[in-house]
């Protein structure tokens, strides 16, 4: 028998702005993301109809509701072996296992379907349960960028961290 509150990981349809507006302005994922406060729904709606190139969007349901995105950037030439991988789950979903589906079905996705040997992202030093989640599915701290990014009114340094396929 299934679990009715298991997480389903999916691809992200247009039609999840709504969801994916609510979890965008989540306050914990702001701080720990380089979005700003404030965002609008026709913001959102308009981040999804004009998706980079090169990125491919996953989202996680948990009784129907999406709570969590993932995405996952690829480049060319050079360095089409990787990808930049970054993960949103929504403040209440936090510790709920939401993170480790996405990133599974990311990893699954860039190594056995795109081919891809190095995965890569950046996290707050401070994030220490997206660093535990990271380290959990491979990935090393290669290096710290010092006052990359401001947030609530001072700089924060972000680990450069990376997986790379065995």
């Amino acid at each position: 028998m299934s679990d009715p509150h298991a997480v389903v990981v999916r691809g992200m349809e247009p039609s999840d702005y709504e969801a994916l507006w609510e979890i965008w302005t989540c306050p914990e994922v702001v701080r720990q993301t380089l979005s700003l406060p404030f965002m609008s729904r026709a913001e959102a709606q308009q981040k999804l109809a004009n998706p980079p190139a090169g990125f491919r969007a996953l989202v996680a349901e948990v009784d129907g509701r999406v709570v969590g995105q993932a995405g996952l950037h690829t480049y060319q030439g050079r360095r089409a072996h990787v990808g930049q991988v970054g993960i949103m789950v929504h403040d209440d979903y936090a510790g709920r296992g939401v993170g480790s589906a996405l990133m599974a079905a990311l990893i699954k996705l860039a190594e056995d379907w795109l081919g891809l040997t190095r995965l890569e992202l950046k996290v707050y030093t401070d994030n220490a349960a997206a660093i535990h989640l990271y380290e959990k599915f491979g990935f090393v701290v290669e290096g710290t960028k010092r006052r990359y990014a401001l947030r609530d009114g001072a700089y924060g340094d972000v680990y450069v961290m990376a997986r790379l396929r065995e």
